[in-house]
């Protein structure tokens, strides 16, 4: 008997998502696409949020849409919520491939606190990072490299207008290479530097204070720079007490060991130790068939070919393919192969 829809993998059309700096190139080898930088440099994986581009009239950008239909993935989570999410009112994470062709706005992102107070969400946008492929010199900055004041700080922004790398200098630059992982905890100064194609996991909002003026060499209005805030409330939002080199090793995340056996090794990335706000877990499967356990989760294919199949229905899998797993496709659903899955999960 056929599955339904929300007792399968549920696959999706392609999502590439707007955004004002420069990217995408390195979509080429993971994805398939034409390999060229364009504003369109990021991809939304198995998406229920909305991405908040400014003058934008269309209430489903940046959603996903189901394989061969016109349905929204928050159609279908709204529709079919015990079956896709079993007791989790949503999704709870937003998924993304990004790649950067520029260093973006030195930026932070709100606690949920703050989201609260200021968004009316109850998600604030703590995030992950899992570096998937680079150009020459990658690299982030994360954490401010110094004690520094409110007031030198908006001095500073203001200085952004004229001269373009000034808020680089009390930021810690750091190099990246493939596989890296790094939490960035909502508060902390960070920016995706130039030339980094990453997997970012985070709570699902579009929720960005980026006080530079500019971004490449597009310059940001207000709205974009703060969100509707006014300048003082939205500054207030960067955490001035996280500076030094241990924000970065706090920040940066090795591989746990979860379990592994003959054809298969699972790992945590992103664990509740890190943060209650979502998982990243990593499962490495070399041939023979291999249950996924893990339901309401992103699945993304970080590396390999295989497939996944559930009763009578199957799909094969290549690098940068990915899908969502409902509840009540668990217990049904194997991959194989040789593959690396990584798959992502709503905290609390």
């Amino acid at each position: 008997m056929n599955k339904q829809l929300w007792e399968r993998p549920v696959f999706f059309k392609r999502n590439r998502v707007f955004r004002v700096y420069l990217g995408g190139k390195l979509f080429g080898d993971f994805l398939g696409d034409k390999p060229e930088d364009g504003f369109y440099p990021e991809e939304w994986v198995a998406s229920s949020v909305h991405a908040l581009n400014a003058d934008s009239t269309d209430p489903l950008e940046g959603i996903s849409i189901v394989e061969d239909s016109d349905l929204p993935l928050s159609q279908l989570l709204q529709e079919h919520r015990a079956e896709c999410l079993g007791d989790r009112e949503d999704l709870g994470v937003l998924v993304k491939y990004l790649d950067s062709a520029i260093r973006l706005p030195m930026q932070v992102h709100p606690t949920r606190e703050y989201s609260r107070q200021h968004f009316h969400s109850n998600y604030g946008k703590a995030e992950s990072w899992l570096i998937l492929a680079t150009r020459p010199d990658a690299c982030i900055y994360f954490g401010f490299s110094k004690k520094i004041s409110r007031e030198e700080f908006e001095k500073a922004v203001d200085k952004s207008q004229t001269d373009k790398t000034c808020m680089t200098e009390f930021v810690n630059r750091v190099p990246v290479k493939t596989g890296d992982v790094f939490f960035v905890p909502a508060g902390v100064i960070h920016a995706i530097g130039a030339g980094c194609l990453l997997l970012e996991a985070q709570e699902p909002t579009d929720f960005t204070i980026q006080p530079e003026h500019w971004c490449g060499d597009y310059e940001l209005n207000d709205h974009e720079m703060y969100l509707g805030l006014d300048r003082e409330t939205a500054n207030s939002c960067f955490n001035f007490d996280l500076y030094g080199e241990e924000v970065v090793r706090q920040g940066k995340k090795t591989p746990k060991l979860v379990k592994e056996t003959e054809n298969a090794k699972l790992e945590s990335l992103i664990g509740p130790e890190d943060t209650e706000c979502f998982t990243v877990d990593r499962l490495t499967i070399s041939g023979g068939q291999v249950p996924l356990e893990a339901g309401a989760a992103v699945y993304i294919v970080a590396k390999g070919e295989g497939s996944v199949s559930c009763g009578d229905y199957h799909h094969d899998l290549k690098t940068g393919d990915y899908f969502f797993l409902p509840v009540a496709a668990v217990g049904d659903s194997v991959a194989e192969g040789n593959l690396e899955l990584v798959y992502c999960k709503g905290g609390k």
